[in-house]
């Protein structure tokens, strides 16, 4: 983790870009001295967008297994995979 200020971002832009990709981590700004953006590589935050969203879907399916949603064990979706498959 690397910390700079908004300044240096504005200053030194290129470099904070070089470090950033380089890394392969986020660099906190501030601005007198208080926490106020992240600056990462955009893979970086595409990887990270797309673990959010699949733990949101894997939030939602625990919440509707909770709930009393029907659940399948492996057995049962390779029988009926198998039983699909046969009906072509």
């Amino acid at each position: 983790m690397f910390i700079r200020s908004a300044t240096a971002l504005r200053n030194d832009y290129d470099g904070m870009v070089k470090l950033a990709k380089e890394k392969q981590q986020p660099i906190f700004l501030t601005r007198n001295g208080d926490g106020e953006m992240v600056f990462l590589p955009i893979e970086m935050w595409e990887q990270r967008e797309t673990e959010l969203d699949m733990l949101h879907m894997l939030l939602k399916r625990e919440q509707n297994r909770q709930a009393g949603a029907k659940t399948f064990s492996m057995d049962e979706m390779k029988t009926a995979t198998e039983d699909l498959l046969r009906e072509d």
